[in-house]
């Protein structure tokens, strides 16, 4: 469910419906509250400056979440390579892992495979069906399965849940 006002309503009303859904999702995907309001933050001022084409969308949810799932993809990339570059200039004791979280569960999902990772919160953080992920994701439905398959295994596994 992408939100009561998708497609109609002012910007102000979107925003105040979407943003906690939103918020849920940036969180799930970077494991850091502050990290994640900026992600939102974002994205909904890219959709603010494209409201009059993004008001218009069928589900202009999807784009804010869009966004938000692009940016998160991007801040990882930078963050490894920024990982990579402090390994190799500091004492592997000297590196502050500051986007440690304590919740099992997202850290795991956090650990699975990107596009694994990200179908899993836009299921189960926004409660999307694999329909919307998939357009949100630029891929095919049954690609989204398989990712959601596939992550469902990986999490039973390595939190102990196989057979129950």
């Amino acid at each position: 469910m992408l939100g009561a006002l998708d497609g109609v309503g002012t910007f102000e009303e979107f925003y105040r419906s979407e943003y906690g859904r939103v918020l849920a999702l940036a969180s799930s995907l970077c494991g850091d509250r502050g990290a994640a309001e900026d992600l939102v933050q974002d994205a909904f001022l890219a959709a603010h400056r494209k409201w009059d084409r993004v008001s218009g969308y069928d589900a202009p949810g999807a784009f804010v979440r869009r966004v938000v799932v692009n940016r998160s993809r991007s801040r990882f990339r930078r963050r490894g390579r920024e990982a990579a570059a402090l390994s190799r200039l500091a004492a592997p004791d000297s590196v502050d892992d500051e986007y440690v979280d304590t919740d099992d569960f997202w850290r795991v999902v956090r650990s699975l495979p990107a596009q694994q990772a990200r179908c899993v919160a836009l299921r189960y953080v926004d409660d999307l069906d694999v329909a919307v992920i998939a357009s949100i994701l630029g891929c095919a439905e049954p690609t989204v399965r398989v990712h959601l398959h596939r992550a469902r295994l990986t999490l039973a596994e390595r939190l102990g849940l196989e057979g129950q």
